[in-house]
């Protein structure tokens, strides 16, 4: 199992930037009073028929040709389920894929969230061809970072140039914490 969500995140987002995916929608959502957290990631990729769907849960199973096992989702999976949570996949070949996972935070086998917030800054800054949509939500408060409306407002600058790293960071943290209080 991984240490942290975030990096299930991580993983998860990757199998959606090799299924050809343009846009990848990431949702956090804490409920401090319920205890749960949930955790969706959307795109937009080439989608799976109904028999790789049965298999993607399967630790002995993937689509790529480096490795013969695939950890990502069977280990999300593990953890949402070790939480007392619940995990849900559902695809459509040529429509895309959504990974949804319910974790209960007061459950000793919760894992942490992590950085959340580095994981989105790398999967932005490195993927510059893709739009992300992240949504961070505690109870009532959230914010979005829609890399679409960043475009819209940078024009054609890169994600990596220095400027745009730091203000992504510092939208990030800053943002994470007002959403906290």
């Amino acid at each position: 199992m991984l240490p942290e969500i975030s990096l299930n995140v991580l993983d998860i987002a990757q199998n959606s930037i090799k299924a050809g995916a343009k846009l990848v929608e990431i949702e956090v959502s804490r409920m401090r009073q319920d205890k749960t957290m949930t955790l969706s990631i959307n795109d937009d990729g080439c989608g799976m028929d109904a028999e790789q769907l049965e298999r993607v849960i399967d630790p002995f199973f993937t689509s790529r040709t480096t490795r013969k096992i695939g950890l990502g989702v069977p280990f999300l999976k593990q953890a949402a389920e070790a939480s007392g949570g619940s995990f849900r996949i559902t695809s459509e070949v040529n429509k895309g894929t959504q990974v949804f996972a319910t974790f209960h935070t007061d459950h000793i086998d919760c894992m942490p969230l992590g950085d959340i917030n580095s994981t989105i800054f790398s999967l932005v800054t490195m993927n510059e061809d893709l739009d992300f949509v992240y949504t961070y939500r505690v109870d009532q408060k959230e914010f979005t970072l829609d890399t679409r409306e960043i475009r819209e407002i940078l024009g054609n600058v890169s994600f990596q140039n220095a400027d745009v790293t730091a203000f992504l960071r510092e939208y990030l943290s800053e943002n994470q914490l007002e959403v906290e209080q």
